[in-house]
């Protein structure tokens, strides 16, 4: 397979996944938003999504999601993020099912639509980013039910796992900012909830722990839990396994990213709670991002990357 249909392939998935993602936050927080202002404010999000050079600032709940999901000048939009996925599917059609492009093009010519801005400052905005949200849902599915087994859907794979990687440790970091700044235990345990609802792992948590939101429950969850396919250490096993399949079938040369991978993987699963608590959970988090950080410029090296 050509490098430049692999890395569009990788992107692809980037995209749909990291909007995925921003629609999860958005929704959670303009919720939380208006239970608690003081405590869940839209700055965070903002400065986390906002790539464009223009600064931009607000806590009014419409603006901010007016902003992040239509903004022409910021490139972490969605409207700019299922944009470029179309794009690079556009160039790839060949590598991927029917039913894939369609499910793309067709959020795309919803989100173009010119009465849906309109629709959002004046509807129920949690029903409007459902609406979106669906997109996302039926994405996953029909990729999953229409995509042949092969190159193309491990390098997807290798995109999608690899954004949902960076999602969590920059969720994880923004919510540790947040409750290092207070030691009101109460207001704590909302943040972790917070998180975990952002993560899609609020439900699963409360039939493990069946207890408050705890801390080194919720940190064991995120980053440790082999099942639940949002944590770090699931991701990471799945993006290994890709890798190692497009390895096999020579599509990808042996490089630096298995061993990353190993690394990663090896410090996630057999970290615990006492020696995480010595270096500190925000230490810890950080050296995670790093490493995933060098992941995806080892994974770039390999096929061309392009702006994110």
């Amino acid at each position: 397979m050509l490098s430049r249909a692999a890395n569009n392939l990788i992107w692809i998935e980037r995209y749909m996944e990291r909007g995925n993602g921003m629609l999860s936050l958005l929704k959670v927080n303009f919720s939380a938003n208006q239970d608690s202002p003081e405590l869940f404010s839209w700055s965070p999000i903002i400065k986390n999504y906002n790539a464009s050079e223009n600064e931009f600032y607000t806590e009014d709940a419409i603006e901010c999601i007016e902003y992040l999901i239509f903004n022409a000048d910021n490139p972490n939009s969605i409207l700019n993020l299922v944009t470029k996925a179309r794009e690079n599917a556009r160039s790839v059609q060949e590598h991927l099912s029917r039913e894939l492009w369609l499910c793309i093009n067709n959020y795309y010519l919803y989100l173009t639509q010119k009465d849906l801005i309109k629709k959002l400052r004046t509807e129920d905005p949690v029903v409007f980013l459902d609406d979106l949200k669906k997109f996302h849902l039926m994405y996953i599915g029909t990729m999953d039910i229409t995509q042949e087994r092969g190159p193309s859907y491990y390098f997807m794979n290798v995109g999608r796992f690899l954004e949902r990687l960076i999602q969590i440790s920059e969720f994880t970091a923004m919510k540790l900012i947040e409750v290092s700044k207070t030691t009101d235990s109460l207001e704590q345990s909302f943040y972790w909830k917070n998180l975990l609802l952002s993560v899609g792992g609020y439900q699963l948590y409360l039939k493990t722990y069946k207890s408050s939101f705890q801390e080194d429950n919720v940190i064991h969850m995120l980053f440790q839990d082999q099942l639940f396919p949002r944590s770090m250490y699931y991701c990471v096993n799945k993006l290994n396994r890709h890798v190692k399949q497009l390895i096999d079938i020579q599509e990808l040369e042996k490089n630096n990213t298995e061993f990353l991978l190993g690394k990663l993987e090896s410090t996630i699963k057999y970290a615990t709670i006492e020696s995480i608590n010595q270096q500190g959970l925000n230490q810890f988090v950080l050296g995670i991002k790093q490493d995933i950080k060098n992941i995806s410029f080892s994974i770039n090296t390999v096929y061309f990357s392009h702006s994110n």
